[in-house]
């Protein structure tokens, strides 16, 4: 079990983090910035409270509307031709790969956490460290709870789970910046 013990977090802290995210990011991996400007884009708007029709409608409908648009332009461009090919299936076995060590190295690195931290950790949080949002936080809280009821870990394993999101962006940055590199573009 973790204990949980909520602090008020300021308007300026909540205003300020996205703001300096994304200078962050800016300036140390820039070829992450145009991802990383958007998510917290969203996040400055919601927590600005100033636009709040605005903030709904990207909750909701423009999520809507993107996501459509954005399978419907696939979907039309991708024949069985070029989608059902080995290379295909080399990169969808490299990202099942890639799932699963994540999710390994997250529990190994959670549990050596638990051990030097006195077991005030649970080894979960390890496990919901990766991008997978939101889904590797509720699944490790899930599975916290169903081996004890009482055992409420969801906060701790959507931080983390946050935190996953935005070091795979930095992440991606580095590796497109390496590759356009070794590629010279």
């Amino acid at each position: 079990r973790m204990e949980y013990s909520p602090k008020p977090v300021s308007r300026l802290a909540r205003i300020s983090f996205p703001i300096l995210v994304t200078i962050f990011v800016g300036l140390f991996f820039p070829d992450a910035t145009a991802l990383i400007s958007m998510l917290m884009l969203g996040n400055l708007l919601r927590e600005s409270g100033v636009v709040d029709r605005l903030v709904k409608a990207s909750e909701n409908e423009i999520i809507n509307v993107a996501t459509l648009f954005l399978g419907l332009t696939i979907g039309s461009t991708m024949s069985a031709g070029t989608f059902l090919n080995v290379e295909t299936l080399q990169i969808l076995i490299l990202g099942l790969l890639a799932f699963l060590l994540d999710t390994a190295a997250g529990l190994i690195f959670g549990k050596i956490m638990a051990v030097t931290s006195g077991y005030k950790v649970n080894p979960l949080i390890g496990a919901a460290g990766i991008s997978a949002f939101p889904f590797a936080g509720r699944l490790a809280a899930q599975v916290a709870q169903e081996e004890d009821f009482e055992n409420f870990i969801l906060m701790h394993a959507m931080g983390a789970n946050t935190a996953g999101q935005l070091g795979s962006v930095m992440a991606g940055g580095v590796l497109l910046a390496v590759v356009s590199g070794i590629l010279g573009i």
